[in-house]
């Protein structure tokens, strides 16, 4: 009888040791998640004068450039980019798309690349947006609001204006007026000539 009772505490000691470790190891777990999470929230925005976060893009069909349907940022390098991002739910966004189109159709052969991130919308709403404000320029969807993050946006619209080798030369947070846009354009057209 004393055996089976030494047998039974010895079994709990065990099993009290094996629950603690699981505890302690769930607790570990969770402070080096919640860790890398903040460390992730306060990674710098990029800014001007930084390299412009590289990214993978699935285009509406529609709206594809020189007729890939996926691309990287960085194929585009050599261009001026000009990257909006927007959403046809965004009040604000319809008061830049018109200007963001015509100036577009104004440089368009001039090496510089207009490329619109449609964020956190409903692709059929997001078409529509498109074909509603005449948007011949390069677009795709920010599947799973990936390039959001990398770009660290706190809202729509935002621009970032990207030179040939890949730096952010302006960023503009909130809509885009036409002599802001004109301005950092004729900038970077001028420093290639």
């Amino acid at each position: 009888m004393t055996e089976t009772i030494q047998t039974t505490t010895s079994e709990k000691k065990q099993t009290i040791r094996w629950s603690t470790l699981l505890i302690w190891a769930i607790v570990l777990g969770l402070i080096a998640t919640l860790g890398w999470a903040l460390l992730n929230t306060n990674a710098p925005r990029p800014e001007a004068g930084k390299p412009a976060p590289d990214f993978s893009m699935q285009f509406f069909d529609e709206y594809r450039w020189q007729e890939k349907p996926v691309a990287n940022l960085s194929d585009m390098r050599g261009n001026i980019i000009v990257m909006n991002f927007w959403a046809s739910w965004c009040v604000e966004c319809r008061l830049e798309a018109e200007l963001l189109e015509n100036t577009w159709r104004k440089y368009q052969d001039q090496g510089v690349i207009f490329l619109g991130i449609d964020y956190v919308d409903a692709e059929p709403n997001a078409l529509a947006y498109l074909k509603e404000y005449d948007v011949t320029y390069p677009n795709a969807p920010d599947l799973g609001t990936d390039i959001a993050r990398q770009y660290h946006i706190t809202g729509v619209p935002e621009t970032f204006i990207i030179d040939r080798d890949g730096t952010i030369a302006h960023v503009q947070i909130g809509p885009i007026n036409a002599a802001t846009l004109e301005g950092v354009l004729g900038k970077l057209l001028a420093q290639n000539n």
